[in-house]
């Protein structure tokens, strides 16, 4: 016998399988604790666009997702959400919220043109959203009320940039 089948013989392999396996299973095991976290309590978002200037950059901000309190119904007037768009449900968009269920909000209709405005009751089970920055945001002005299951998060820590870091404030 060669002297090389000597040392490969001699290696445990059995022994080195056994923890491969082991740290294989503790890996999968630590990613699915990450994806349910990440899915189901505690989610990290990356907002693009002008709709929400100037509370949000246009990109760039890295904002913490609370998605335990929509579930409990924690999201109130002011609150900024991610939400799954009404008009493109492939899109996950960022707004705040402006009128629970029974709330009488009152809109610009053409906010860079006219003084007009309209006033709507947002129905049961709804949420009115609005981007901050009126003149550039595709809000429930354009698509009307918002579902309540569409909310996907409450947007409460900024975490980038840090010049920046701290809570997203409430406008009510």
């Amino acid at each position: 016998m060669s002297r090389f089948v000597r040392r490969l013989a001699g290696i445990p392999w059995r022994q080195i399988a056994g923890e491969a396996s082991s740290v294989g299973l503790l890996m999968a095991q630590g990613l699915c604790a990450v994806h349910v976290v990440s899915e189901h309590v505690l989610g990290v978002a990356f907002p693009r666009g002008p709709s929400m200037l100037p509370a949000l950059n246009m990109a760039g901000d890295v904002l913490l997702t609370d998605k335990v309190s929509p579930r409990r119904g924690w999201v109130g007037p002011g609150d900024v959400v991610l939400l799954l768009s009404p008009e493109d449900p492939r899109k996950i968009v960022a707004k705040r919220v402006l009128g629970m269920e029974g709330d009488e909000v009152t809109y610009p209709v053409d906010a860079g043109n006219s003084d007009a405005t309209k006033t709507v009751v947002v129905p049961q089970g709804h949420i009115w959203v609005q981007g901050d920055n009126i003149y550039s945001s595709n809000d429930s002005r354009q698509f009307g009320p918002v579902p309540y299951g569409l909310v996907k998060g409450k947007m409460s820590y900024r975490i980038w940039p840090p010049s920046r870091i701290g809570s997203i404030d409430s406008k009510e």
